[in-house]
Parts: structure tokens; sequence; C-alpha cells
């Protein structure tokens, strides 16, 4: 196949399908590769959960308490993570402190 004589169109498609193509390879190599470790752990007489545990289980992120608290309106908060809001930056350009913003 020459990619050279191709339209942009058919280039996108083509972008595509291998895109598909690969993900659907991995998938699969990783289903074969899980049959074979349960095949493996069932054999010596254990599941594969019982073997890995939760290893692979994904761990969430708990909620912040909030640091800080709009003297303004109470029910603005900020627990100082990520981008300033806004009503911590005014009062900050007002000469106002983070330690006078805390709760």
């Amino acid at each position: 196949m020459d990619l050279n004589t191709l339209t942009l169109s058919e280039l996108k498609k083509l972008h595509t399908e291998v895109t598909k193509a690969i993900d659907n390879y991995e998938d699969r190599k990783k289903k074969a590769a899980r049959s074979e470790l349960e095949a493996k752990a069932k054999e010596m007489g254990f599941s594969l959960a019982e073997l890995v545990g939760d290893a692979y289980k994904e761990t969430k992120r708990r909620p912040v308490a909030a640091k800080y608290r709009n003297p303004k309106d109470s029910s603005l908060t900020w627990t100082g993570r990520g981008r300033k809001p806004k009503w911590v930056a005014e009062a900050l350009s007002a000469g106002k402190t983070l330690s006078d913003l805390a709760i």
C-alpha cells in the first residue's frame, strides 16, 4: 500500500481503523494473559482474585475538607488546592491574607 497516493479522508479512515485494530489487539492479549493466569492459579488450587487480592483496585481520592471561607458569604469555601476562586483572589488583592480567610 502506497500511503502517498491516498487522499486525506482515506488516510484519516485508515488511521481510525489502525487505532481500533491496535486497541482490539491489546484487549485480546490481556484477555489471553488473564485466562492463562486464572488457569495456572486454578491448577494450584487458588483463584486469581485470592492471589492478587485488591492489588488492582483503583483507589479513589477522598474529598478534602475546606480550609478557607469567604467572610462575606460563608457558603463559599475553598480547600486550598487547585486554582484560587475569584473571591480568594479579590480578598488577597484587597490586602487580606490566606490566614484571614482560614476556617
